[in-house]
């Protein structure tokens, strides 16, 4: 397990920063579980879902990095609370997945030119013996924006994205698994998505800073 356990450059658990995050939103006498679980909703709605954030620099792929900017798109937030856990001596992993997601905006799926999402990032957490999934991306007021029921984790079972919405509609389906990563592979995550989606890296100056606006406006 030491490798889950251990501060990497992106995953940089020791920062003060992270350790000052992680320890303000659990109690060090709660149990790994509740500390994993406050954790989770710490970071799915503290950190607020851009998919727009996404920028080549290494640096901004940093959990401490982050959580300095306040928001950060699905690999970002995962990045961080896997900070988070290890800060509080859990272990923590990487996964990651192609999914077709049904909840865009036109906008977004323009400068994608797909509603399939490559490289969905996700956090793995060992509690009672067993790794869970966790996936903090979407926060609470973003989910009321676009009428999903906010993802719920409560450290016992795998928390990925509901399939469908509160209407019923189609939420999201997960295309292709590429499996658990103790620290982030961004090097290939970036090459992966400028070569898939060249619109949305040739438009960086343009895109919009406010995704949940947007949903809201596109969702009214």
């Amino acid at each position: 397990m030491e490798k889950y356990l251990t501060p990497t450059y992106y995953i940089d658990s020791d920062h003060p920063k992270v350790l000052e995050f992680a320890g303000r939103n659990c109690n060090p006498v709660e149990t790994d579980m509740q500390k994993a679980v406050s954790l989770y909703y710490a970071v799915r709605d503290g950190i607020r879902y851009n998919p727009y954030s996404i920028v080549p620099p290494k640096k901004s792929m940093k959990a401490s990095s982050v959580l300095n900017k306040g928001y950060g798109f699905c690999v970002a937030k995962a990045v961080l609370l896997a900070a988070c856990a290890r800060s509080m001596k859990i272990p923590a992993r990487l996964g990651f997945a192609d999914v077709k997601n049904h909840l865009n905006t036109e906008r977004l799926k323009k400068l994608m030119g797909t509603d399939v999402f490559m490289y969905h990032g996700y956090t793995e957490l060992f509690l009672n013996n067993i790794w869970v999934k966790a996936t903090p991306a979407f926060n609470l007021e973003l989910c009321n924006n676009f009428s999903v029921k906010p993802l719920e984790f409560d450290g016992t079972k795998d928390s990925i994205f509901h399939v469908f919405d509160k209407k019923g509609n189609r939420h999201m389906e997960y295309v292709k698994e590429y499996g658990s990563f103790a620290d982030l592979p961004w090097d290939t995550i970036i090459a992966t998505l400028m070569q898939n989606y060249p619109r949305y890296f040739k438009e960086l100056e343009i895109r919009s800073t406010d995704f949940s606006a947007e949903a809201l406006t596109e969702n009214q």
